[in-house]
Parts: C-alpha cells; structure tokens; sequence
C-alpha cells in the first residue's frame, strides 16, 4: 500500500469526485481509520479491512473490495499503513 493522508485523499478523492460531500466523506473515512485501529475486519473473508475503501463500501478487505491481490500501488491512510 502507497500511504497517503487522510486530508490529501479527502482532497484527491472530492477533486475525482465533485458530487462527493467533502466533509461527510472525511467523517466516512475517519470512522473506516478508527474501525481498522480497533481490529476490525473484513465481513466477507475475515481479513483486516482496507480503511480507504472501507469508506466508501461496507468493511471489507482491499481483496473483496476491489476483486484484485496485489495493493503495492493503491493507498491506504498513511496512519494505519503499518499497525
């Protein structure tokens, strides 16, 4: 995973997205932060959730998020990256 931080993807994110609510988004993506901190994991395979996807689908794992394996170059929130 590429890390990035929670405000540069709320950032990159809106900028993709123009009909995206910036701030209820950022509340999204928080709480994904806040799930995956306290060991939440993914509701399909049990793996620890993906926090930047998580935000916008039902927790899950980057796998069943986005049907592929390799994350090396897909971002997650920097403060997360590594716990």
């Amino acid at each position: 995973m590429v890390p990035i931080s929670l405000e540069d993807y709320v950032k990159k994110h809106c900028k993709r997205n123009p009909d995206e609510n910036p701030a209820q988004f950022k509340k999204a993506l928080k709480q994904a932060v806040k799930a995956k901190k306290d060991g939440a994991t993914c509701a399909n395979c049990g793996q620890e959730i993906w926090a930047l996807g998580s935000a916008v689908a039902f927790q899950g794992c980057f796998s069943c998020i986005t049907g592929e394996a390799d994350s090396s170059v897909d971002y997650e929130i920097d403060e997360v990256c590594w716990s």
